[in-house]
């Protein structure tokens, strides 16, 4: 069934005020784009370059800025316009799946432990001693080997799988495809080749962590792999063993970390950024998209480029690589001018 909501109702439940012309009676059934909302759909604003669509969207109400309330009559003023949509999508997010209980098709080893409202989808293994917290779901295909811990309401997508001995925080995510205490790369080159380094760690993931699909988190050689509390790791990610994320980290797809570095919290790694082994980098810094990273980073610094620079240094060099052609022929023009200088003085 459709979801609605007045938008007198939607501003209540976000903490939203009402525009001074708003119709807080509006029904509102969903949400799209400035481009393609409909009367009865709520849009938002963030991005200033999108303003001339608010005179000719024909979204029935749009969560604006103070400074922009005037353009629009059915406004949602917010100071944070696109944090407000994020939440008004919860609103009318339809969950994936609609399958409840626990499928005889699933394979439940007698030794594990589900507490109350645990959803397991049909041909989903949990392995003996691992527990499941309250209102988790677990979709088909999903392997969770034995010993390991799921907090409550984690939500676990078809095909992951969680080798022995991951632990899940409160909340978590774990979306399709993606896999969790496999194998650190751990080899050490022997007499008759190379030889494998057991790896006989764990994964452990704090609170509200989300982990994207086909992402992949090494188990620690020893000890643990660790996320922290809320942060949000996108799809294709590669994390090495040993690896330490902070809280509320970002970390964009095809960003790689190799085994025993550390990152403080509130860290962002852009897309393809790869960070080689055993570094530290500190709380809030930002490292950019393809930038290759083999040094300690402090608190707050910004870097980009490959091997990874200062920012605006990366910025002033990307303006002069297109140029480098030009400025070699000119720099050999020139020394070509200088020998010859040099020959008549002689």
């Amino acid at each position: 069934m459709q979801r609605s909501y007045t938008l007198a109702e939607i501003a209540e439940r976000l903490g939203l005020k009402l525009g001074d012309e708003a119709d807080g009676s509006l029904p509102i059934y969903g949400v799209n784009t400035l481009e393609d909302a409909g009367p009865n759909e709520l849009s938002f604003l963030s991005n200033p370059k999108y303003a001339p669509q608010l005179d000719t969207t024909r979204a029935g109400a749009v969560i604006v800025e103070p400074k922009q309330a005037g353009r629009v009559k059915n406004a949602l003023l917010a100071d944070n316009s696109y944090l407000a949509f994020a939440r008004v999508l919860h609103l009318f997010a339809k969950p994936q799946g609609e399958f409840s209980g626990q499928s005889p098709l699933a394979f439940i080893h007698p030794d594990a432990r589900l507490e109350e409202g645990v959803t397991v989808y049909p041909f989903a293994f949990i392995g003996p001693r691992t527990t499941v917290g309250a209102g988790s779901i677990i979709f088909p295909g999903c392997y969770i080997g034995e010993d390991c811990a799921l907090g409550p309401g984690c939500l676990i997508y078809p095909n992951a799988v969680l080798m022995a001995g991951t632990k899940l925080g409160r909340g978590t995510i774990i979306q399709p495809g993606a896999v969790l205490g496999s194998d650190g790369f751990g080899f050490v080159p022997g007499e008759k080749g190379i030889e494998k380094i057991p790896q006989i760690g764990t994964v452990s993931l704090g609170e509200n962590v989300e982990i994207g699909a086909n992402t992949t988190v090494d188990r620690a050689a020893l000890g643990s792999t660790v996320i922290g509390d809320g942060s949000k790791l996108d799809n294709l990610v590669q994390i090495g063993h040993n690896v330490r994320i902070g809280k509320f980290c970002l970390l964009a797809g095809q960003s790689g970390i190799s085994g025993s570095t550390r990152l403080g919290d509130r860290v962002i790694l852009a897309g393809q950024a790869g960070l080689s082994g055993h570094l530290k980098v500190g709380s809030g810094a930002v490292i950019g998209p393809q930038s290759g990273l083999a040094r300690n980073v402090n608190d707050g610094e910004v870097l980009g480029g490959s091997p990874s620079m200062p920012r605006s240094e990366f910025l002033r060099s990307s303006v002069l690589i297109p140029r480098l052609p030009e400025l070699h022929s000119r720099i050999r023009k020139l020394e070509k001018a200088l020998e010859a200088l040099a020959s008549k003085e002689e």
